[in-house]
């Protein structure tokens, strides 16, 4: 890829993401307290609904940008022919791989923004210095393969792109079955990231994560938040993809049109 489209997906994929994370936030908040182990009311209900806003508003512009260079680079490296049955693949594989890059900015901002969203009296600047502080840099990326896994697994939602009204419509459908069907992956997630340091819990297993939560709480529990959670990537679907691609052939005109 040239460097105008480097740095019109650069661009075009922050701002997106910021959009669509600060405007959706309150979904977010609500899905987390629906999901953490201490319950709905105890982790906040619906006060302090922004509690965490400044780890994703830090977060969200090089995450959603590293996906997107990330993406379009791996997709320029797959040479396939515009009428390849390969096409589809050769998207996938570049959203895969995108995903697991921008996790890795993604995942130190979830830890703080979780904690901040079920603790709401804690600042978020302290709950950083002391992930630090007791549990060192790996403190920051506890849940990072359970995030990976659910990222990866529906990374194809965002794999062909089409003009923007339909690749917003498709993104909203795709996206909101996608967040269903991975929700148990997201709960796991959650209680992962919010586990008091040194548990079972806190030591990552996905699977061992779910098991607790179907033991103690059924199928119920696997699924809590799952309706905030359909509704928020549903319609972060729509927003996300549909800016991205008017911002990116925006910026891409205005550098054709530049002298």
């Amino acid at each position: 890829m040239d460097a105008p489209g480097f740095t019109a997906s650069l661009v075009a994929g922050g701002v997106a993401g910021v959009s669509v994370d600060l405007i959706l936030f309150p979904l977010d908040t609500i899905k987390t307290r629906l999901q953490s182990p201490q319950g709905f009311n105890k982790a906040g209900g619906f006060r302090g609904i922004y509690a965490g806003v400044p780890s994703a508003a830090v977060g969200s512009f090089p995450n959603a940008a590293a996906f997107f260079l990330t993406y379009e680079y791996v997709k320029s490296l797959l040479h396939t022919d515009s009428t390849s049955h390969f096409k589809p693949v050769k998207h996938m594989l570049a959203a895969s791989t995108g995903e697991v890059v921008a996790c890795l900015i993604r995942v130190p901002s979830e830890v703080v923004k979780q904690r901040a969203q079920v603790s709401a009296s804690s600042k978020t600047l302290q709950i950083f210095l002391t992930i630090l502080s007791e549990e060192g840099i790996q403190g920051l990326y506890r849940g990072y393969k359970s995030t990976v896994l659910r990222e990866a697994l529906w990374a194809w939602r965002r794999g062909h792109v089409v003009d923007s009204w339909q690749s917003a419509v498709c993104g909203a459908f795709a996206g909101g079955f996608a967040a269903a069907v991975t929700t148990p992956l997201d709960v796991a997630k959650t209680r992962i990231m919010l586990a008091k340091a040194g548990s079972s819990t806190a030591g990552g297993n996905v699977l061992s994560a779910m098991h607790g939560v179907w033991r103690s709480q059924g199928l119920a529990g696997l699924f809590a938040g799952v309706l905030p959670r359909m509704a928020a990537i549903s319609m972060g679907g729509f927003i996300f993809l549909g800016a991205y691609d008017q911002t990116r052939s925006l910026l891409l005109e205005v550098g054709r049109k530049s002298p």
